[in-house]
C-alpha cells in the first residue's frame, strides 16, 4: 500500500506545521510497538541484534559493504574524521552555508575549518572553490585533509567534481549526508557515492528516530573497523584493551527498533516526497525560485526550500495562516562567532550570504496532503502577488 493511500484528511484550516511526525507515528504505531516490545523482552538495551540489523539494512539499501550505527549524525562525524587520523595542524574544507555541527566537528577533533562558497544552482559545495581553498590553508602552515561536502536539503552534492579536485591534491572525502539519506544520484545512493559518507537519524530527517542517532556508511574495510573501535571506547570486540583514543558513540537498541519500523516504508516515503515537491513545483513556479533539479539527482527532500527576495516577509503571511516555515540558515559559518578564530580574514563567500538571506522552507513530509501543499502554494502565491512592486524570485 503507497503512503498517500494511508494519509488520512486533514481539515484545511488547521495548522500546517513544518514537520508533522505525529502522523507517522500514528501509521506505523503497531509495528513500531511491536519491535520496541521485543527489545524490552530481550534486554540488549546496547548493540543489540535490531542495531545489528538495522546495520546491515541500511547498508543494502545504500549498495555499500558497511553500515555503522551511532549516536548522532554529529558523532558520525567526528568518528569519520578521526578514523582518518585528521587533527590539530590539519585543514578540513567545509561549505559556508549549511548547520553548524558541519564545521564544530572540526574544531572537536582540534583541526581547522576553511571554509569555501557554495554553488548558487544546488546550494552546495562548489567545486570550483576547493582548489583556491587548499592553497589558501597550506599558505597558512596548514595540512588539508579532507574536504567534507554537504547534501543540503537532501540534495546530494557533485562528488564527481569534487573527486576531480580531491584526487589531484591527495585530499580525502567526508560526506556530511546528515539530510540526504535516500538522496541518489543515477543509480547511485547517498552513501555509495563517497568513500565514507555520515547520516543523521534525528526525527526530523527523511528516516528519523524518537531521539538522537546517527551512521556512516562506506566500501572501505578498514575505515570501517577503526570507527567500530572509535564508538565502543576505541576496544575491538569484546576486548577490554584500548586499541586506540574513541568515544561512547553507539546508537541504542531501542532507536534502531524504531528506525528499522520506519525503513520497512522508506522507498514509499521518498516517493511521496517527490511527489509533494512535484505538486510545490508546478504550484510555485515563476512565483519564487524552485529547489534544484538536474535530472540526474535525486533528492531526499529532507526540506523543501525556496529562494524569494522578501523572505521574511513570506514566512510572517504563511505564519499568519498557522503554516510553519524554517529559515535555514540565518548566519554563513564563516558570520559565526565560534569560528572567528579559525578564519583567515580574506573569506568572499557572498552565494552563501545571499542565501541566508533568501531561503525559505515550506512544510514537507510523506504525511502532508495534497490540500496543504495547495494550502501553502496558495498563500505564498497570494504574498507575492500582493508585493507584486517587490522583486519576488531571487
Amino acid at each position: 500500500m503507497s503512503v498517500s493511500a494511508l494519509r488520512a484528511p486533514v481539515a484545511t484550516q488547521q495548522p500546517i506545521p513544518l514537520f508533522d511526525l505525529k502522523r507517522q507515528q500514528a501509521r506505523l504505531r503497531h509495528d513500531i510497538d511491536r519491535r520496541l516490545a521485543k527489545v524490552l523482552d530481550h534486554g540488549q538495551f546496547i548493540l543489540g541484534p535490531e542495531v545489528t540489523e538495522l546495520e546491515e539494512s541500511i547498508a543494502a539499501f545504500s549498495g555499500v559493504a558497511h553500515g555503522i550505527g551511532v549516536s548522532s549524525g554529529r558523532d558520525a562525524l567526528i568518528m569519520a574524521l578521526m578514523a582518518m587520523g585528521v587533527g590539530p595542524g590539519d585543514a578540513v574544507i567545509v561549505p559556508a552555508f549549511t548547520f553548524s555541527a558541519t564545521a564544530a566537528v572540526v574544531s572537536s577533533v582540534g583541526a581547522t575549518p576553511v571554509f569555501v562558497d557554495v554553488d548558487p544552482a544546488t546550494y552546495n559545495m562548489d567545486p570550483h572553490a576547493i582548489a583556491p581553498a587548499i592553497e589558501s590553508a597550506r599558505t597558512r602552515g596548514l595540512d588539508p585533509k579532507v574536504v567534507m561536502p554537504v547534501d543540503l536539503f537532501g540534495l546530494p552534492a557533485d562528488y564527481a567534481a569534487i573527486k576531480q579536485v580531491t584526487d589531484a591534491y591527495g585530499v580525502r572525502i567526508v560526506a556530511d549526508a546528515a539530510q540526504s539519506f535516500g538522496g541518489r544520484i543515477g543509480d547511485a545512493r547517498v552513501g555509495g557515492l563517497a568513500p565514507i559518507s555520515c547520516v543523521s537519524f534525528y526525527p526530523t530527517k527523511p528516516l528519523g528516530a524518537f531521539g538522537d542517532g546517527g551512521g556512516l556508511l562506506t566500501d572501505d574495510d578498514e575505515l570501517a573497523e577503526t570507527v567500530r573501535q572509535i564508538r565502543t571506547h576505541g576496544r575491538q570486540g569484546d576486548g577490554d584493551e584500548a586499541m586506540r583514543i574513541g568515544m561512547t558513540g553507539r546508537l541504542d537498541t531501542m532507536q534502531a527498533a524504531i528506525l528499522l519500523a520506519k525503513l520497512s516504508v522508506f522507498k514509499a516515503e521518498l516517493n511521496r516526497r517527490a511527489e509533494i515537491a512535484a505538486l510545490y513545483n508546478k504550484l510555485l513556479d515563476g512565483v519564487c525560485t524552485l529547489p534544484p533539479a538536474d535530472g540526474v539527482s535525486r533528492s531526499a527532500y529532507a526540506l523543501y526550500t525556496v529562494r524569494l527576495k522578501n523572505r521574511d516577509g513570506a514566512r510572517d503571511a504563511l505564519a499568519a495562516r498557522q503554516i510553519g516555515a524554517g529559515l535555514f540558515y540565518r548566519v554563513p559559518l564563516h558570520k559565526h562567532p565560534a569560528f572567528a578564530a579559525t578564519l583567515a580574514g580574506d573569506e568572499k563567500l557572498g552565494v552563501a550570504e545571499m542565501l541566508s538571506r533568501e531561503v525559505l522552507s515550506l512544510p514537507m513530509g510523506p504525511d502532508i496532503t495534497d490540500d496543504e501543499v495547495h494550502m501553502v502554494a496558495d498563500t505564498l502565491v497570494e504574498f507575492v502577488h500582493g508585493n507584486a512592486g517587490q522583486p519576488a524570485a531571487a
